[in-house]
């Protein structure tokens, strides 16, 4: 087989070549290197034979032979490299230490060296270094301290020069031309050091042209001589030295202005230090808190008329309704304040340096001017309406400021989030309490209070007084003169009532509220003379309970707005003021009216009528209420003065017990009135009423006449005994009165002849009394006794050897017992019987 261009080629193809770089490539992947040794081999392959040619393994194993040769070259040189770069680090590495151990000991030396110095410096004297801390002097602090006085020295020589230079200009040319200089600079320092300069000439022209000073206004001057140097002032020092200040004083200011509105705080706060130490602050401070918008604005509307309208009006002068809080225009303006103080206490933090007199006076300007005139506008007009509105107005606006100052307080204002400084929260305390001192000093307060609850109870109780004023007095006697007090009171309360109904100075409203709380009608001409219902003369609890919601009103009221010294005071004063109208005037003349009544029936001829022992509940249960109210609030609010306190307890005692006497004086006259007529009826019993001459008498009645009128009047007792008493008392009163009735009941018996028939409506009589006493709540020891006269009506029924063994069952002694007869009693029923002289019964009298 013929070969063609044998002679150009080699008789075996050269091996691939590459270098290192081919392996560093980032782009090396040895895949791709095997597959293009491989193509290669093939494709020399493939152009020497034919298109189907076997497969000849031998290009591709000389290939990767030659491959192999050139990788194991490489790594031999890579080696080389290598060892080589090993070689260079382990000299950098002995080189670095050697360098490491170099500025160690340099490192040595210079601390040593520099404690050297600082004990030369401490302790010239001595070299040990223990001592230093008892080294009498400092060199280096005090060289610092010398080179400091240089450099004041040096400072304060260029400020005289520079003084006196601008002296001689001023005093020589009339001119400030070194000092506008620096005013033109800019800067804070600058215009510090222009402020104090101008102080500084303002103080040297007083010394040296006096006669600026002692000039009057218009005169003219030719010269004055200086008396220090003879040199002649030929201007007037003092007014160009005054202008320039206050140039610079309204350059300051209208440059503040300027930040303000850009809110440049920094630039604020420049202007502030410069204007504190040209003046003390006070013209930066009037135009902060005179030209703060919130003023300007407030001076606007402080001619607004009371937003409130005529329905809340007459709620706030309705006793009986809720008040309805502050005033909306002074809430408005409370929660606009709140506002205002929050956000400029931020600006006025970051502007002044001396931000709490800032503060301070703008606090005093908000609340003199805006709160006070907006407070003093909505009090006026409650006066207008009427006293409770006034009180009300002042008591809901002192609680809504006092809740705007502790707000004020726990958010900090200046130290926010941190609670306010003492001084801030003094001086909020402070305009607060001068807010309302013309309201509260002395006892101008309390005497409102007073004036208005004395206005509202004679209205309440004016029906009431009309109605007793008129009722039949006892025209003589000792109840009269018990009742003398209690009446002149009464008639005062009624009579003031229509004096204020007829005053000039009652405004139209109180006078609308007053009619209407007395329940009087205005087209009445002759209220004195007005129709009254016996029902408006009875005691209400309704209207107790309303006395004592208008009293706990005024007592929280006057708690809130008082001082606490003056607590003790005032509830006294209210006390006195309930004990007055709702224990004397009101519990006490129904009282009395009752007993007047029970009074004038104890010897009545007909049978009485007991129709006012309902009054005494509704007595028992407002003096209930009024003393639980003294003992557990008035009394407690009193107990800061030991004094007074007992003052009030003693005055409490005294009412609450004239009242339980009257109570209890009611009903024993009550008592003695229904044991006086019962004891009445029972004399009207016939003799014959128990010897029927025959059954047909027994058959047409149950008991006696007698009998039946007694249980009937008792049964309405009962009802009105139910009424007016309860508990205890109902038991204890229907025992005492059992016990009587039972006595009367046990007596009478003793004064009839009775028969066989009789004994029967002895029986009868009897059941029924002791029926109607039982449906009383008795005592055991009563009941027994009240069960006692059953024994009675069998004593007339048995025969006599029942009779003789009951009379073994006798009590001893001659009274005998409630709960058994004694031989003396039970010898006069048996000798009432008709057959008391038989064998038998005498017998039985006999074996007593």
């Amino acid at each position: 087989m013929e070969r063609n261009g044998s002679g150009s080629r080699a008789l075996f193809p050269k091996g691939p070549s590459f270098t290192l770089d081919d392996f560093s490539n980032k782009d090396f992947i040895v895949r791709d290197f095997v597959d293009s040794l491989a193509e290669n081999a093939v494709s020399q392959n493939r152009r020497s034979g034919a298109a189907q040619q076997a497969f000849d393994p031998k290009p591709l194993i000389r290939a990767f032979e030659n491959a192999l040769e050139g990788l194991g070259s490489l790594s031999e040189e890579l080696q080389e490299k290598e060892s080589e770069l090993l070689t260079q680090v382990r000299r950098a590495e002995i080189q670095h230490d050697q360098t490491l151990d170099t500025l160690g000991r340099k490192l040595d030396q210079s601390i040593t060296q520099f404690e050297a110095l600082d004990v030369t410096l401490n302790n010239p004297s001595t070299n040990d270094r223990g001592s230093r801390g008892e080294a009498g002097g400092n060199i280096a602090v005090q060289i610092g301290e010398k080179l400091e006085e240089l450099d004041r020295k040096r400072r304060r020589a260029l400020d005289a020069n520079f003084l006196i230079h601008c002296w001689l200009q001023v005093s020589e040319t009339g001119e400030l031309t070194s000092l506008q200089d620096i005013q033109r600079q800019g800067g804070s320092e600058n215009k510090v050091r222009c402020a104090v300069i101008a102080h500084q000439l303002m103080r040297i022209s007083q010394r040296l042209d006096p006669a600026s000073w002692n000039q009057t206004n218009g005169q003219q001057r030719n010269g004055t001589t200086n008396g220090a140097n003879g040199t002649e002032i030929s201007h007037n020092t003092r007014e160009i030295l005054e202008k320039f200040c206050e140039t610079l004083e309204q350059d300051l200011l209208k440059q503040f202005n300027n930040s303000y509105r850009k809110q440049n705080f920094d630039d604020m706060m420049e202007c502030a230090k410069v204007l504190h130490d040209f003046n003390g602050g006070a013209s930066v401070i009037a135009v902060f808190v005179n030209q703060h918008q919130f003023f300007i604005d407030r001076d606007q509307l402080i001619t607004d008329e009371v937003t409130m309208d005529g329905e809340t009006w007459d709620q706030l002068a309705d006793p009986d309704a809720e008040p309805p809080g502050v005033e909306p225009s002074l809430q408005s303006l409370i929660d606009e304040v709140r506002i205002i103080m929050q956000e400029e206490s931020f600006i006025i933090k970051r502007a002044f340096p001396y931000y709490e007199t800032v503060l301070i006076k703008f606090i005093q300007r908000i609340f003199q001017q805006s709160v006070q005139q907006r407070l003093e506008m909505v009090l006026e007009k409650a006066s207008t309406i009427s006293s409770l509105a006034f009180l009300r107005s002042l008591h809901s606006s002192r609680t809504y400021i006092g809740a705007l100052v502790e707000d004020l307080k726990s958010h900090g204002l200046t130290e926010h989030p941190e609670p306010c400084s003492v001084q801030i929260a003094q001086t909020l305390d402070q305009q607060m309490e001068e807010l309302f001192v013309p309201y509260m000093m002395g006892n101008s307060y309390i005497d409102r209070e007073k004036k208005s609850l004395e206005e509202l109870f004679n209205s309440l109780l004016f029906r009431f007084n009309i109605y007793h004023s008129r009722r039949k007095k006892v025209p003589t006697g000792f109840m009269a003169s018990l009742a003398q007090r209690t009446n002149q009171l009464m008639e005062s309360a009624k009579d003031a009532y229509l004096e204020r109904l007829e005053s000039s100075d009652l405004t139209p409203t109180q006078k609308v509220m007053m009619l209407r709380v007395a329940q009087v009608q205005e087209t009445d001409k002759n209220k004195n003379e007005i129709e009254v219902s016996e029902e408006e003369g009875h005691l209400s609890t309704a209207n107790a309970k309303r006395m004592m919601t208008w009293l706990a009103e005024s007592v929280r009221r006057t708690l809130e707005l008082g001082s606490q010294s003056d607590t003790p005071k005032d509830v006294a004063i209210l006390l006195n003021l309930l004990m007055t109208h709702m224990g004397q005037v009101y519990v006490e003349s129904a009282l009395e009216a009752a007993l007047e009544r029970a009074t004038s029936q104890e010897n009545a001829k007909s049978e009485p009528d007991l129709s006012y022992l309902p009054s005494i509940r509704p007595a028992v249960t407002i003096t209930s209420i009024m003393s639980r109210f003294i003992s557990t609030v008035l009394i407690r609010l009193a107990e800061s003065n030991t004094t007074v306190r007992r003052s009030m307890e003693a005055q409490a005692k005294v009412g609450i017990e004239g009242i339980e006497r009257k109570t209890n004086s009611v009903m024993k006259s009550s008592m003695d009135v229904i044991i006086n007529w019962v004891t009445k009826s029972l004399a009207q019993q016939k003799k014959l009423d128990f010897v029927p001459k025959d059954e047909l008498d027994l058959v047409e009645s149950l008991q006696t006449a007698t009998c039946t009128s007694i249980c009937l009047f008792l049964s309405r007792c009962t009802k009105l005994l139910i009424q007016s008493i309860d508990g205890q008392n109902l038991e204890a009163f229907s025992s005492e009165l059992a016990l009587a009735l039972q006595r009367l009941i046990f007596e009478h018996f003793k004064k009839f002849k009775v028969n066989a028939t009789g004994g029967l409506m002895v029986t009868k009589d009897i059941a029924k009394y002791v029926a109607t006493l039982k449906e009383w709540p008795l005592s055991k020891d009563v009941e027994a006794a009240v069960e006692l006269l059953t024994e009675i009506g069998y004593l007339f029924i048995i025969g006599p050897e029942a009779l003789r063994e009951r009379g073994r069952n006798l009590a001893t002694g001659a009274a005998g017992s409630t709960k058994k007869l004694g031989k003396a009693d039970f010898k006069a029923f048996i000798q009432s019987r008709d057959d008391a002289r038989s064998v038998g019964v005498q017998s039985v009298l006999a074996g007593l």
